[in-house]
């Protein structure tokens, strides 16, 4: 990746399209629960998404390969898709955009009041 790619964003740009396109090749509820999990993930992504590149990509080799295998998607991923989406973000309480933005004002309050009370 170059500075150009990453200062605009084309890199994540081709790795979604390609991703779209391999999700496009599996059966119809693989393709649903594709959906969910990248739903479930969104959450946790930081402000340009990179992070969750990797976990994606992991993911969706995890459903091409079980589609393959003719398995399906309940065996693999269980009945409770957003619990398979918090183990591979980090487990039950994994810190999300909301936290980090949380934790950035609260200190930037903290701060602030401390130039005012002191």
């Amino acid at each position: 990746m170059n500075f150009w790619e990453s200062i605009t964003g084309s890199d994540l740009t081709r790795e979604w399209k390609a991703f779209e396109a391999r999700a496009e090749a599996l059966p119809a509820d693989y393709r649903a629960a594709w959906e969910e999990i990248k739903g479930h993930l969104s959450p946790n992504a930081d402000f340009t998404g990179r992070n969750l590149v990797p976990i994606l990509d992991g993911a969706l080799g995890l459903l091409e390969e079980t589609a393959a295998d003719g398995r399906s998607v309940d065996e693999v991923l269980g009945e409770d898709i957003a619990g398979f989406c918090a183990a591979l973000a980090g487990g039950q309480g994994a810190r999300s955009y909301r936290d980090r933005w949380r934790e950035q004002l609260n200190r930037n309050v903290a701060r602030k009041l401390g130039r005012l009370g002191g």
